[in-house]
């Protein structure tokens, strides 16, 4: 009677854990990493982005990425009067900027690409401007500032998976940056406003080598939601909780399962 009851709990703890996996694999379908979604970035690793695409720099010259991509590079896309997440983002690139010891302009270097084709080469100028006089001019040459039309704006956020959406006179949009190998391939994804040295470095050292790599930090997005009346992303507290909640869950059914494992083995 003791062992079927002990067999009955297992099955039942392998019948919930599969339950919990099922219904995990599901909301990714729905959520973060579905191409349909509107919101978000979709990865496109080991995928090469168009090259021949024009953008008007910071000095209003016309640039190709094909020119300007010659090294390891660090993509981001901001638009210039966003009262949320992109000065944060600016902000975080610089910091890592400042502890790397690699040295921008010649060991990598960074691209900003606003995608509101509303912004112009002047509030480009700005923005560097503002980031330079308050980070000091290390990345001054190694950093460059593009704006671009509608046509090719929608051909390199598609090609990079990054999904935004106009909200009002705003856009609602993740926080990430994108490393591009000299030859243009997408190597890594780092997501947030804030990034690591040791991450930063082996992304821009894995884009030399030509070494697309997956992200592990991925899910930390599904921690942010967008908050229309601040205009900000904030963490959202029910996706946190649903989170930990569900690993509580898993490791409870996991306990119960080894448990029932051993009682079997010392009957």
């Amino acid at each position: 009677m003791k062992m079927i009851k002990n067999r009955t709990r297992y099955n039942l703890g392998v019948l919930v854990l599969f339950f919990f996996i099922h219904m995990s694999g599901k909301a990714q379908e729905k959520g973060l990493f579905n191409d349909s979604l509107e919101i978000g970035i979709v990865e496109h690793i080991g995928e090469t982005i168009p090259l021949d695409l024009s953008f008007r720099n910071e000095k209003d010259s016309i640039v190709k990425l094909r020119d300007l991509i010659n090294k390891p590079t660090i993509l981001n896309f901001v638009y210039f009067d966003c009262p949320g997440i992109c000065s944060p983002l600016l902000s975080g690139i610089t910091e890592v900027v400042e502890k790397s010891d690699l040295k921008i302009g010649e060991d990598y270097q960074i691209i900003t690409i606003s995608f509101d084709y509303h912004d112009n080469p002047v509030k480009a100028r700005q923005k560097k401007a503002n980031f330079l006089k308050k980070h000091g001019q290390k990345s001054a040459g190694g950093w460059f500032y593009l704006t671009g039309d509608s046509v090719n704006i929608f051909k390199i956020v598609n090609a990079v998976g990054f999904k935004y959406k106009k909200a009002g006179v705003d856009y609602i949009h993740p926080g990430a940056i994108m490393a591009v190998s000299p030859h243009g391939k997408l190597t890594r994804y780092l997501y947030g406003i804030t990034f690591l040295p040791l991450d930063f470095k082996m992304a821009i050292y894995e884009s030399q080598q030509e070494v697309a790599r997956p992200s592990i930090a991925k899910t930390l997005l599904l921690c942010y939601a967008y908050d229309p009346v601040g205009k900000r992303y904030v963490l959202d507290v029910l996706k946190v909780s649903g989170t930990i909640i569900i690993f509580i869950l898993v490791l409870f059914v996991i306990t119960l399962v080894l448990k029932s494992k051993f009682k079997n083995k010392k009957a």
